[in-house]
């Protein structure tokens, strides 16, 4: 019992006197036989040990915070622990904001650096923002819905529920503690869009679009799964475990669809069908960038088992190593043989192409199959930047192809692997949430366009977003180079 190992602690660090008529050990052992409650145990340990004693202010505070979870108190160890994994997984998927900015800030040019951060600075600080003022009660209506089963606007986060009560064993953490990992996500979308859009968009134009992607269109159509609507009440319930499509998937779709309104960046491809490679300037911290991404995905797909229970925490840790790794070698092997010399890019993309691919399915399928996942994402992931680049839309750090198409490849693909899922379930509702995401962003970009501007003017392009529109430089103390 919890009660037997408060006192089994705190009993040896007391001066017990020799002449005591009963040992902690006896005190233990009577405590358990008539299976106290919490006041009543309170009472033993005063009467034992006087009010005022070291050892009853260490148990009777213990006791009353045992005392506060009423019903649920026999799960208290497990909740703590999972509630602790929740906060850390939280704080993991933080970090991959960070690695979201230095990889789209090391693949584009040293002129839209400071531009680059200031989005990712913005992106993360205004979705939890929106998340608590609407995202997540909207993201999880719990059956308010506005229109049944597809929509449901909430308002702010509430009083919490800070008990193993509020989930039990399937959502081992708080209110609060359910937010605060779920709004970690909800940015996700938005910045997966701004890599795909940088080097031409107008900041104000997409801090209203962000706004919108964040605050509405993510958590309605993440309602759709994870707030038991429509897709999960389908005969086969859709299966997308930490969002292989409802996050990355619409990321993905919402940047095509900018992009094809938005257009290539200016000298991006030349006349006759050729193409004129625009590097990004720092590719060392391109890399930083990605193993930061790698690091974090541990808790997005991790703290997704919305739990410490270790079985299944094993499995997706391990999928999800296993599944980036084996990407990261499809894309260096396939690049190496297409186009004569290894990329490091197309490496640092396939190792994301293996976490996207996998995240769908990290706790359905065997590590074995998340390493065959995560190497036919690597190869996939080369053939669709190729792709696009082929049809001239312009991505400057691949993440239509690594978020979108492999967004949806690893939701489908898990099908074959898991016969509790459905191979048609799953292309629906990949097709629905890509779909959504696509026609929003098409939608919001016309109308930024026709408004107050989408894209900066051609001398803004050229001059680098950071003095044209920041009035700062990145590297104000090194040589301007051409690019």
């Amino acid at each position: 019992m919890l009660l037997g190992f408060v006192l089994a602690i705190s009993a040896p660090a007391s001066a017990i006197a020799e002449e005591e008529e009963r040992s902690a050990a006896e005190i233990i052992t009577a405590i358990e036989e008539m299976d106290l409650s919490p006041a009543a145990a309170a009472a033993v340990i005063v009467a034992e040990y006087g009010e005022d004693s070291e050892e009853a202010g260490f148990a009777l505070g213990y006791l009353e915070m045992i005392e506060g979870h009423g019903e649920w108190a026999f799960a208290f160890d497990f909740f703590v622990v999972s509630m602790l994994w929740t906060v850390i997984a939280a704080a993991l998927v933080f970090l991959m904001h960070l690695g979201f900015a230095t990889l789209e800030i090391g693949l584009t040019r040293q002129k839209n650096a400071v531009n680059v951060l200031t989005k990712n600075v913005f992106i993360i600080s205004i979705g939890i923002f929106t998340y608590f003022l609407i995202g997540f009660n909207t993201h999880y209506p719990l059956g308010d819905w506005i229109i049944p089963n597809v929509m449901g606007i909430g308002g702010p986060v509430g009083a919490d529920d800070a008990t193993f009560g509020y989930g039990g064993v399937g959502l081992a953490m708080s209110e609060y503690g359910d937010f605060i990992f779920q709004a970690m996500f909800a940015a996700t979308a938005a910045t997966i869009v701004s890599g795909a859009v940088a080097e031409r968009i107008k900041l104000g134009s997409f801090f209203i679009f962000t706004v919108i992607l964040v605050a509405l269109a993510y958590p309605i159509v993440g309602s759709w799964h994870w707030g038991e609507g429509w897709l999960n009440q389908m005969d086969t319930p859709f299966w997308d475990f930490a969002g292989s499509s409802v996050v990355h998937g619409f990321g993905g779709f919402a940047a095509l669809g900018a992009v094809l309104i938005l257009g290539p960046r200016a000298g991006k491809y030349l006349a006759g069908g050729k193409l004129r490679p625009i590097p990004g300037h720092n590719l060392p911290l391109a890399g930083i960038g990605v193993f930061l991404l790698w690091f974090g995905w541990f808790g997005f797909n991790g703290g997704s088992v919305l739990s410490a229970e270790p079985s299944e925490l094993g499995l997706v840790f391990s999928t999800t190593a296993i599944s980036a790794a084996s990407g990261a070698l499809g894309a260096i092997f396939f690049s190496w043989a297409l186009l004569k010399k290894p990329d490091v890019t197309m490496a640092l993309n396939g190792v994301l192409a293996g976490l996207v691919g996998i995240t769908a399915g990290a706790d359905a399928v065997s590590i074995m199959v998340a390493l065959f996942i995560g190497l036919f994402a690597g190869l996939l992931v080369v053939l669709s930047i190729l792709f696009f680049d082929k049809i001239k839309i312009d991505d400057p750090v691949g993440a239509i192809s690594v978020h979108g198409v492999v967004g949806i490849y690893g939701t489908v693909v898990i099908a074959f692997f898991n016969p509790e899922i459905s191979f048609v379930t799953q292309l629906v509702g990949a097709v629905a949430v890509c779909a959504t995401a696509f026609v929003i962003a098409v939608v919001l970009c016309l109308i930024l366009k026709a408004t107050i501007g989408l894209r900066v003017s051609q001398e803004e392009e050229e001059e680098g977003l950071d003095l044209a529109e920041h009035g700062q430089e990145a590297y104000p103390d090194f040589a301007k180079s051409s690019g």
